[in-house]
């Protein structure tokens, strides 16, 4: 079916291989405010959720290709806020709220392109992602309390990052705050910080982190981590750390695999 303006609605979906609702908001061109059917579509969206089993929504704002990359970073990142705030007004938690960014304009090649127009619409979008609660593994208090055993690993959930970045999301840190603190009243335990990609051809071991423009993204991922602990104190004699590429895939979406875990050890 060929979208018309009329069809910029909100739409929803389940990616099934993720267990996770995803909701997607199509933007008239060079706009962010949301139309009456639209703000209807999410809060119905909201009440259907149990937020309680939540455990965080990440939000990304886009545009289309045209216009500069300055002014759309600001457009795509007013999209994100508009539906965070719509969100907020919904009486979903601040602290969920993990991932704000807007990721400017989606590149495309006209030439190439058979429908442009509707091409671009797609592209005038935010995508709005919920994650469950215990996705996988354990939390990070029974992680790194219960009795732990050299060879272990320990997934803790939150500790994700963007496509293409090595860079600590606020949430990471705040559950590496929780770790640090955890680490010093365990002195006994080292480890090996482990940082994961997702994405990645099978012909390249690892991702390229868009900063340094190194094909060491899962090491600069783990090193992040590495240095982030020794700021808060944590002996840099119980860490070590390492990069995995993209050989130890979760199997539960790419999200998951853009991650760090800790390998015991000894205890």
């Amino acid at each position: 079916m060929k979208l018309t303006p009329a069809l910029l609605l909100f739409i929803f979906y389940t990616v099934s291989a993720q267990q996770k609702p995803v909701e997607t908001i199509y933007f008239e061109f060079d706009k962010y405010d949301l139309t009456s059917k639209q703000i209807s579509a999410v809060t119905d969206f909201v009440k259907n959720i149990d937020t309680s089993k939540v455990e965080s929504v990440q939000i990304y704002g886009y545009c289309d290709d045209r216009g500069n990359d300055d002014y759309n970073f600001r457009l795509s990142n007013n999209r994100a806020y508009t539906i965070q705030n719509l969100l907020l007004g919904c009486g979903v938690s601040r602290s969920k709220i993990i991932i704000l960014e807007g990721k400017g304009r989606v590149v495309i090649k006209p030439d190439t392109v058979e429908n442009l127009y509707e091409t671009r619409l797609r592209n005038r979008r935010v995508d709005l992602i919920v994650v469950k609660k215990n996705s996988f593994g354990k939390d990070i208090h029974s992680s790194f309390k219960d009795n732990l055993k050299v060879g272990d690993k320990i997934y803790l959930e939150s500790i994700l990052f963007d496509i293409g970045s090595a860079k600590l999301t606020h949430s990471s840190k705040k559950v590496l705050d929780k770790v640090a603190v955890m680490l010093q009243n365990h002195r006994n335990l080292k480890f090996e910080i482990r940082g994961h990609v997702c994405c990645t051809p099978e012909i390249y071991a690892d991702g390229i982190d868009r900063d340094t423009k190194e094909r060491r993204l899962s090491w600069n991922r783990a090193k992040t981590v590495f240095h982030y602990l020794m700021a808060k104190k944590v002996s840099k004699s119980r860490m070590t750390y390492l990069g995995c590429g993209n050989r130890y895939p979760l199997g539960k979406g790419d999200h998951y695999d853009r991650r760090v875990e800790f390998l015991i050890t000894k205890v």
